[in-house]
């Protein structure tokens, strides 16, 4: 059964991308979305299987690698962890495909943009499947990969192109740090799978590396490493650049990508490797700065974007660094509660703005729409569910709320129960996360389906609600999005924690964050709510009660709304510091390596030469006699006086 759950995206895969032409697109995209919704449910049970009963299990397939003392098995790992990212990457990728039925009905390549989606699919499988590094980068790069196919897929737009090569590139860099964490681990614990290398950890906990003359502590360095592999993928602060621009892609690209899986494998990585961090508390403490400040920024930048999809994108770029703080103080539960809630949620937000888009007539910017509530009811009603999970409106101490009440309260309590300056720090900003996400979603809410209509009469004229196909994805997201928390808060971070992650997850005596959340004071429970009603308020002010407010406020603050409009101007930073050197030192080595010196000496050079001779000796071909009895008659006075000066001699 665990083998079909992975397996099974790859044979839609091949299906549709080998023989798409061939089957047609109806029976493409039947094939791959059945065989989605059958590792869906296969996933179902696995998970009852191995989270509810216990029955974990690492299932050996055959060996991959055998190198000398070196070998690496290919195996499925399936615990509770595993097990709860099957679910998450299977339930919301079957969504996907059943909506693209709809959303891309209109392309002329369906079956390879659900082949794009099954391979995805499959290589994100394998990720949270692996039993060994190795594995695990397979997956890894794997997904990098679908990713720029995926961002790229409508690659007559230059800008899907560029977008699609960004995201390659900034990943890439992320990579080499993953991948030195890898030969870091090899070289310290002489394995590559992890039952091997967690079970060494606690040996090694005093362990040094020695290189180029610095030493340092090895767990720490290795951590470090990986770490910076989780960043580039799940778009934390310095390798986010990609995330928004990834945006150029079909929209139910984005909601699988962006929202529940590629985004989120930096998050499962570290939570994997949780016996490697936890003992290493400055790598921790390095992950909850990196965390915080990265939901700091990606809210402030959400305030003022004015695409739907960009609005949305940044609000993944935040929730991931909520993430990140929270394993960053050890509740790697609470992280992972919430990459589930927040895979429903944000799946639904992203596609309920593609069914927005849809009625909109393709179009994506939020100052040309307004007044479109009453035309599209469901679509309306089901990204107003997204919405409230996502500011996780619900009632502190009680077992009221929507999904993402439960989980992101948790993340935000466990950061102060953690009682450290890094732990305070990402509690502050995590609150001050909040209202600014309450702000921006309910700004996106009220510039899209209320007020006046800004959209041309033509425009308004062809306003419809999505056909059903693409809303009963939507039903099912909402609801996720809407009793996952409470149905799952005793597993995940409740008292029944313990036995439900097993040895998934580790976490050392005195560093149980999530027990130590549970009791917190009330206020701190209280504050982010507080935060959500506050931005909801200032939102409802400047958008519904006085419109003209908000105009008159970016003037007012005209350097601080350029800054966030500008997005920190990050991408200008990097293009001054890494593009434009590269390109000036690309372009030298262009034109004085390759063109002057290789090319110049080498074979133009030498054509250019050949060339220049032959025409030079094709002038003495004259045709006149006199010519040619002149250059006789020196000929011989030249043999003469050699010879009369040789005799001479």
């Amino acid at each position: 059964m665990d083998q079909l759950i992975v397996l099974l995206p790859l044979l839609g895969a091949i299906v549709a991308g080998l023989f798409g032409r061939l089957i047609g697109d109806k029976i493409s995209m039947l094939v791959t979305c059945g065989l989605l919704v059958i590792s869906a449910i296969l996933s179902g049970i696995v998970f009852y299987d191995v989270a509810i009963a216990g029955n974990a299990r690492v299932t050996e397939l055959f060996t991959w690698i055998d190198s000398g003392s070196f070998e690496v098995s290919w195996a499925l790992r399936v615990d509770t962890l595993t097990a709860v990212m099957l679910i998450v990457v299977t339930w919301v990728s079957a969504m996907v495909h059943i909506y693209s039925v709809g959303y891309m009905s209109h392309d002329d390549a369906k079956p390879r943009f659900f082949a794009y989606l099954s391979l995805f699919t499959f290589f994100m499988l394998m990720l949270v499947t692996a039993d060994n590094f190795v594995q695990m980068f397979f997956g890894w790069e794997g997904v990098g990969l679908a990713s720029y196919l995926l961002i790229g897929f409508w690659y007559k737009r230059p800008s899907a192109c560029a977008a699609a090569i960004k995201a390659f590139l900034v990943n890439r860099v992320g990579d080499v740090g993953f991948a030195l964490g890898i030969c870091g681990a090899f070289a310290l614990f002489g394995a590559a799978g992890f039952t091997e290398v967690f079970a060494a950890v606690p040996g090694m906990a005093d362990a040094q590396f020695s290189a180029f003359g610095i030493e340092g502590h090895a767990l720490t360095i290795i951590c470090i490493l990986l770490f910076i592999g989780a960043m580039g993928k799940s778009a934390q602060l310095g390798l986010h650049t990609w995330l928004p621009d990834a945006m150029e892609g079909p929209t139910p690209v984005s909601a699988l990508i962006h929202a529940a899986t590629m985004v989120t494998a930096g998050v499962f990585m570290v939570a994997r490797l949780s016996p490697m961090f936890e003992y290493s508390p400055t790598a921790l403490e390095l992950v909850t700065y990196i965390g915080a400040l990265t939901a700091f920024f990606a809210a402030s930048v959400g305030l003022t974007q004015n695409d739907i999809k960009r609005v949305i994108a940044y609000s993944t770029c935040s929730q991931l660094g909520y993430m990140f703080f929270a394993i960053g103080v050890s509740a790697y539960s609470a992280a992972i509660f919430h990459l589930m809630t927040h895979a429903f949620f944000k799946a639904l937000l992203f596609l309920g703005a593609g069914s927005v888009i849809h009625a909109m007539s393709d179009e994506q910017d939020m100052r040309k729409m307004g007044g479109i509530y009453k035309m599209i009811p469901a679509t309306y009603i089901l990204m107003w569910i997204g919405t409230l999970s996502l500011l996780g409106i619900g009632i502190p101490g009680t077992p009221i709320g929507f999904a993402g009440f439960f989980s992101k309260d948790i993340v935000v309590e466990a950061a102060f129960a953690d009682h450290s300056a890094h732990g305070t720090f990402a509690f502050i900003v995590g609150v001050s996360a909040a209202a600014m996400t309450a702000f921006y979603s309910c700004r996106l809410m009220f510039m899209t389906f209320h007020g006046t209509p800004r959209a041309s009469q033509e425009v308004m004229s062809h306003v419809h609600e999505s056909p059903q196909v693409m809303l009963i994805p939507l039903y099912f997201l909402a609801a996720g999005a809407v009793i996952a928390g409470g149905a799952m808060y005793y597993f995940f971070v409740g008292s029944g924690m313990e036995s439900f992650w097993g040895e998934s997850l580790k976490v050392l005596p005195g560093n149980n964050t999530v027990e130590e959340a549970h009791h917190v004071p009330f206020w701190v429970k209280a504050s982010p709510l507080v935060a959500g009603l506050v931005g909801i308020g200032l939102a409802w002010v400047m958008y519904i009660g006085s419109p003209g407010l908000a105009p008159q406020l970016a003037r007012s603050l005209r350097p601080l709304y350029l800054f966030s409009f500008n997005k920190w101007y990050f991408d200008e930073l990097f293009d001054r510091i890494f593009v434009q050197p590269a390109r000036v030192i690309g372009f030298g080595l262009w034109k004085g390596g390759d063109g002057a010196i290789i090319d110049g000496l080498g074979p133009d050079g030498i054509a250019a030469t050949t060339r220049n001779l032959a025409r030079r000796a094709s002038l003495l071909q004259s045709g006149y006699v006199y010519h040619y009895a002149f250059a006789m008659l020196i000929g011989v006075v030249i043999l003469v006086t050699w010879y009369v000066l040789s005799q001479l001699g």
